[in-house]
């Protein structure tokens, strides 16, 4: 008779206040509009160890930047810094070779600059982080919004109202809710770095989708970009009025920001190539084209 195997007992220990947050993505969720527009996107999720509070943020891409800027927000948002974030081996934290795992260098002057020590799970030791397991449930509290929502912007508002939620309800392992606790965590946070050094960390590029309409938003109001661009992530950045579009790093449109109260700036161009599509003869096209955006324009 073969010998039962031990079991290993993992014992519950408790946080102290201010001493650790957790890190992790939500990665690859899909997700359809009422009109059928697939969405897929990630989300950052970063949870302190003592008061259990949470801030999830929706992103499309999870790269090094995505990284900093949800950190940023995240230390904002609870108002300081923990002594040490616990990550997942992450590429973005992590080189992994054949001497091992090593923090990368970008990722080591941040923590240094924002004043904390970066932990590393032990590989197939999921346990150690189990308060941030908690947060996968994540996936199961959004779900029941698939094809119940009409925009990306109304997507990120429910993310919102999801993060609210879990933070307002009483915790199970404290009977108190997350929201109250972090009151008295946040005595033992470190201040957030001075303004410089948060600076020099933030991409100023706003990052976006273009719709299937060949138009991206931007506060309230939607303007247009070239039809091949359509389904692909662009960048936006301001100054003077004017509203620079990129594609990587080539400059694809220039729209001035002048009517607030304009809701669809769509350039004559990029308007005649998507109706190109469905009209064949020119006369016709320049015609129709020109009654449209004017009538656009009216009802607006």
């Amino acid at each position: 008779m073969r010998p039962e195997k031990s079991v290993k007992g993992h014992p519950r220990f408790e946080t102290l206040e201010g001493l650790q947050a957790q890190v992790d993505w939500k990665e690859d969720i899909k997700l359809y509009s009422k009109t059928g527009e697939k969405f897929e996107f990630n989300v950052f999720s970063y949870k302190l160890g003592y008061s259990r509070y949470c801030y999830f943020e929706y992103r499309k891409e999870k790269t090094q930047q995505d990284l900093f800027e949800c950190l940023i927000s995240a230390f904002k948002q609870t108002g300081g810094v923990p002594k040490e974030i616990l990550f997942d081996n992450m590429g973005t934290i992590v080189d992994i070779n054949g001497t091992g795992r090593k923090i990368n260098n970008k990722m080591r002057a941040f923590a240094k600059d924002f004043g904390f020590k970066i932990k590393l799970c032990k590989p197939a030791h999921s346990y150690t982080k189990g308060k941030i397991e908690l947060a996968n449930k994540f996936v199961s509290w959004i779900l029941p919004y698939d094809r119940e929502f009409e925009s990306e912007e109304e997507l990120k508002e429910i993310i919102k109202r999801i993060n609210y939620k879990v933070n307002t309800q009483i915790s199970q392992a404290t009977n108190v809710s997350p929201i109250l606790l972090l009151q008295k965590e946040k005595e033992y946070l470190s201040p957030v770095p001075n303004v410089n050094i948060v600076e020099s960390y933030l991409d100023h590029h706003l990052k976006v989708k273009v719709h299937k309409d060949s138009l991206i938003y931007y506060k309230g109001n939607r303007y247009s970009v070239p039809e091949k661009y359509i389904n692909k992530t662009v960048s936006l950045k301001v100054k003077e009025n004017l509203l620079y579009i990129y594609y990587s790093t080539e400059l694809i449109t220039v729209h001035k920001i002048i009517e607030e109260t304009k809701k669809i700036n769509y350039l004559p161009e990029h308007y005649k190539i998507l109706m190109s599509k469905h009209i064949k003869n020119k006369e016709e096209l320049e015609e129709i084209c020109s009654n449209n955006l004017k009538r656009l324009n009216n009802l607006l």
